[in-house]
């Protein structure tokens, strides 16, 4: 089962260092990531999600090559593949972005903006979720950047611990198991 983790941080410069520390720790196997994202609250108080994968995007591309493919053996069959490639392309890309725009896996947006809207004006948090950790070695990496726990789906107790590992101010011991 998958663990939501969300870390409150003091500003969105701190958020993306934080982000991309995750991405570093998922190429390095110490942390294995469904889905994460971060959002920060501006001065004026708008919430600006940044999302590890732009769905639109990738449905977009998708929907491009298949339209294309698909569109290439209909043209063959009418004798202009060309034409048959360049229509289903476009179609395909049309509907892959608006498929990817539509679509939500991992992290619901609701809860990202929910929690965008609870926090300080340049404020900032980041969204974890984590289907495996080698907690000691993550929990080591973020907590130079101060993070607070703000939810998880984590039982009491692990949370607890979580948020103890956090406040140490010595080296992680390899004894914590949080149940990440």
């Amino acid at each position: 089962m998958s663990q939501l983790l969300v870390f409150g941080v003091d500003s969105p410069q701190t958020a993306e260092k934080v982000f991309e520390l995750a991405g570093e720790l998922d190429r390095q196997q110490l942390l294995e990531l469904a889905d994460a994202a971060w959002v920060e609250r501006t001065p004026d108080g708008k919430i600006k999600l940044h999302q590890s994968v732009n769905l639109t995007a990738a449905g977009a591309s998708y929907g491009a090559a298949s339209g294309a493919l698909w569109g290439s053996l209909i043209g063959l069959l009418l004798l202009n593949p060309l034409a048959g490639a360049l229509v289903g392309a476009g179609v395909g890309a049309g509907s892959g972005a608006l498929g990817g725009s539509l679509a939500d896996v991992g992290i619901p947006d609701d809860l990202i903006r929910e929690i965008g809207q609870t926090l300080q004006p340049g404020g900032a948090a980041v969204f974890f979720l984590a289907r495996n950790a080698t907690v000691d070695r993550v929990v080591e990496a973020i907590r130079p950047y101060n993070p607070t726990v703000i939810q998880t789906n984590l039982s009491r107790d692990s949370e607890r611990e979580l948020v103890a590992l956090l406040q140490q101010n010595h080296p992680v011991g390899a004894s914590a198991a949080t149940g990440l």
